[in-house]
């Protein structure tokens, strides 16, 4: 049941003066009830069926949907809310980029419809709609009416208790509008309260259903089975009736009736008797078993919709557990991803690192290969540098060695004659001793033969006193 009661709602222009919408109307929707409302443009009827979806919060008074004030609820719980309230727009508000399945399922996902079953419920619904072979079309291949289906469609999908269709056929064809109100009369039957914002005056007309007119903020007119506008009673103001208030029956010529044809009481139609027609208004006091049945009519009727009320209670509340149960899921799934991610970006940092190390090893080897190489070769270059110094060293003592062997035959020259001449000399004076000092020649002159046949190069000096101290002896 949907309640206002004393509802206003003002707003503030651009100049900061005050433009009343809604000027405290009070009415109530029971379930299950088809109900248009009515006005002219600026009268208020827009505001009233935002207040209903919580899209305006009114100033003074308050909105009740089951019991429950909605008009200072919590923003929190505003999507809860709307979960029971299916809304359809003049403008359809279909996603261009979507095809028809995927606007109807995105808005399954938004309002907590699990994926499981998701598919299963939109395929349900383009089949109520009659466009299960459009489901893969895009918006801008489809006609306004299929379009307006599709919106019908997306605001069936979470089997709403309240549908709320703002201008539902503003923008289409009449023949379209028909099928379009027989769809949403359909949505009626099945037990959603169905609220119509519309200017379409031929099907409010037709269709005979409740009636809330609006003007200026204020309800002028709410009625059962009625149409766009009131008719006119016309009255003749020179009959005065037969002492009985007028009830509008027409005596006489009544301008209503061109001829006999347009006129039929029954009375004379072939087999009237034939035809009982059950009372619906009692002479008098009503039986007591007609009452007892419209009592128990009414209270199994208020059962039926407690019931069904429950049930979709109860359904909203399941499909809220399997939509948390859900978000629960996606966040231990993405916790694990991140892990996972995490794991796996640890692993490929530690191969770079180890693969860094690697090539940095590399590097080291090769420079200490290289200092290796230019070692060795500076080691061959110092080889061959010292192996040319000691030869240059070898024949420099070579020809030195040379040098003192031709300087020591010098001097063994120079050395010779003075042997001979004191050999002379003593052979001079010791005339007696002829035979040594012979003797003391020869063994000279072996000696030197000697050592030349050696090659010693140093020739030591003979002194007087060596050769045979016996010498002077004897002249003593």
């Amino acid at each position: 049941m949907i309640v206002f009661d004393d509802v206003h709602k003002t707003y503030t222009s651009h100049d900061k003066t005050n433009v009343d919408a809604l000027r405290g109307i009070s009415f109530e929707i029971e379930d299950g009830e088809f109900v248009f409302i009515i006005g002219k443009s600026g009268s208020g009827k827009s505001t009233l069926m935002k207040c209903i979806t919580c899209e305006e919060t009114p100033n003074e008074g308050a909105v009740y949907i089951d019991d429950f004030n909605i008009s200072d609820m919590s923003r929190a719980l505003v999507p809860v809310l709307r979960r029971q309230i299916g809304m359809i727009y003049q403008d359809f508000r279909l996603i261009e980029s979507k095809t028809v399945f995927e606007n109807i399922a995105f808005a399954g996902e938004l309002v907590g419809i699990p994926k499981k079953s998701l598919s299963q419920t939109v395929q349900l619904v383009l089949n109520v709609v009659g466009l299960k072979d459009k489901a893969d079309a895009y918006p801008k291949e489809l006609s306004g009416g299929e379009q307006q289906r599709v919106a019908i469609a997306r605001a069936m999908v979470n089997n709403p208790t309240i549908v709320v269709a703002d201008e539902p056929t503003g923008n289409l064809d009449p023949e379209t509008s028909e099928s379009i109100m027989a769809l949403l009369q359909e949505i009626n039957k099945g037990g959603a309260t169905v609220i119509v914002c519309t200017h379409d005056s031929n099907l409010v007309d037709r269709m005979k259903k409740r009636v809330i007119e609006i003007e200026d903020g204020l309800i002028i007119r709410d009625k059962n089975e009625s149409g766009y506008s009131e008719p006119a009673r016309k009255e003749d103001p020179e009959f005065e009736g037969y002492g009985i208030e007028n009830v509008g029956v027409a005596f006489g010529d009544d301008p209503a009736f061109k001829g006999d044809a347009d006129y039929s009481d029954s009375y004379d139609d072939e087999g009237f008797m034939s035809k009982p027609v059950a009372p619906d208004i009692f002479f008098g006091e009503t039986p007591p078993e007609v009452v007892e049945a419209a009592r128990r009519a009414e209270e199994e009727a208020k059962a039926a919709r407690e019931a069904a009320r429950i049930a979709e209670m109860e359904a909203a509340l399941k499909a809220e557990e399997e939509m948390r149960a859900a978000m629960e899921a996606a966040r231990l799934a993405k916790e694990e991803a991140e892990r996972l991610a995490k794991e796996e970006e640890e692993r490929l940092a530690r191969e770079a690192e180890e693969r860094a190390a690697k090539e940095e090893e590399r590097k080291r080897l090769e420079e200490a290969l290289r200092l290796a190489s230019e070692e060795e070769e500076n080691a061959k270059k110092a080889a061959e540098e010292a192996s040319r110094k000691a030869a240059e060293a070898a024949a420099a003592l070579a020809e030195a060695s040379a040098d003192d062997a031709d300087a020591e035959d010098k001097e063994d020259e120079k050395d010779e004659p003075v042997v001979e001449t004191r050999l002379d000399r003593i052979a001079t004076d010791e005339d007696t001793d002829a035979p040594e000092a012979e003797t003391v020649s020869e063994e000279a002159s072996e000696t030197e033969e000697a050592e030349e046949e050696d090659e010693v190069p140093e020739i030591k000096e003979i002194k007087w006193t060596d050769i045979d101290l016996d010498i002077q002896e004897d002249d003593d």
